[in-house]
């Protein structure tokens, strides 16, 4: 590992995901978190989407050359997982029918306490969906913890009663069939646009059928846990303009949270925040379009005065298309101290 102010090469062959996995108690129970790279450099932490751990929600990004060499270059990153979410390996216990539910407030104060056990003072945040909700009231509740939030296909109010009964029904499956066939599509729809889930005549691509095998590890009583909390959550549309950290949005347009990312963005001070579209992409856009988060993500970090160390070679999966993202963040303000948010063809309806 080089000090922070060396450039990183990054062989991806020879680079292991996993991080060194730590099982940290907590007030409401226990939670793996992996921790990958310098503890003495600033602290990233990430919290994933509904059923899914670390490896299944953040394995493409990190996983991009480019990005995982922005991320590591500067951070030691702490993958956090819902509890009893850890990697099969682990040997992830089945929450008993006796064991008392959790909200999201405590799934919030447990990142506290996890930052507390690894002595870290302020992070910067990464969230897909429901991770990005946990953190974003993370950050309402422990304001002077966090240095910025990425948030990707963010949450922010309270289910709709389409959600609401979606997620019903889905518990439903868990708790009588568990993983079973159609709890699994269901997930898949929640995570990915239909380009990539695929047809009767066209098959599903390499990343959902990864994230397939991916669900069937997870213990369904544990999943169903996670899914009650994050269908009860409350609506924290009124607590976002006092969020005193920049923050980064950055959605898939065929993403069933589409609407309610433009929504929150525009709650969020503008003077402080900035929204991202990626065309053709569902929720997860971590892993089905991970290249399109690579500029977002360059000129975000610049003005905390992180940066990306240049490299021999690009991979040929970046810059990005011009059409995946709004031309406005690469205007000379989007660089300095402040991000210009970004408009959006339906952002005044909201």
């Amino acid at each position: 590992m080089a000090d922070s102010g060396d450039s990183v090469s990054v062989d991806m062959e020879s680079v292991s995901f996993a991080g060194k996995e730590h099982i940290v108690k907590t007030g409401s129970g226990s939670v793996s978190v992996a921790v990958f790279g310098d503890q003495d450099k600033p602290a990233l932490i990430t919290y994933p989407d509904l059923a899914l751990n670390y490896m299944s929600c953040f394995q493409g990004l990190f996983f991009c050359p480019e990005a995982f060499s922005l991320l590591l270059h500067n951070f030691c990153i702490y993958h956090i997982s819902p509890p009893g979410h850890e990697l099969l390996q682990l040997g992830a216990a089945v929450a008993g029918p006796d064991e008392p539910s959790l909200s999201v407030d405590d799934l919030a104060d447990q990142i506290a306490e996890i930052l507390d056990y690894f002595g870290v003072g302020a992070v910067m945040c990464l969230g897909v969906t429901a991770g990005a909700y946990i953190l974003s009231l993370f950050a309402m509740k422990y304001s002077q913890r966090v240095m910025g939030l990425i948030l990707v296909s963010p949450l922010c109010k309270a289910p709709s009663w389409t959600e609401w009964l979606y997620n019903k029904v889905m518990s439903n499956l868990l708790y009588m069939c568990g993983m079973c066939g159609l709890a699994k599509e269901l997930l898949l729809m929640r995570y990915f646009s239909k380009e990539v889930r695929g047809s009767v005549d066209v098959p599903e691509s390499d990343i959902v059928q990864s994230c397939r095998r991916l669900l069937g590890e997870r213990q369904s009583p544990n999943v169903h846990r996670f899914l009650e909390a994050v269908n009860g959550r409350p609506d924290i549309t009124e607590g976002l303009r006092k969020l005193k950290c920049r923050s980064l949005i950055i959605v898939g347009e065929n993403s069933p949270f589409h609407y309610e990312a433009l929504h929150m963005t525009s709650k969020l001070d503008r003077r402080f925040s900035a929204l991202v579209e990626v065309q053709a992409c569902g929720s997860m856009v971590t892993e089905e379009q991970p290249d399109a988060m690579l500029i977002p993500l360059e000129y975000f970090l610049m003005g905390y005065g992180f940066y990306r160390p240049s490299q021999p070679s690009v991979s040929p999966r970046s810059p990005l298309s011009p059409t995946s993202i709004s031309p406005e963040l690469f205007s000379p303000e989007s660089m300095g101290l402040k991000l210009k948010p970004i408009k959006t063809r339906i952002q005044e309806e909201v």
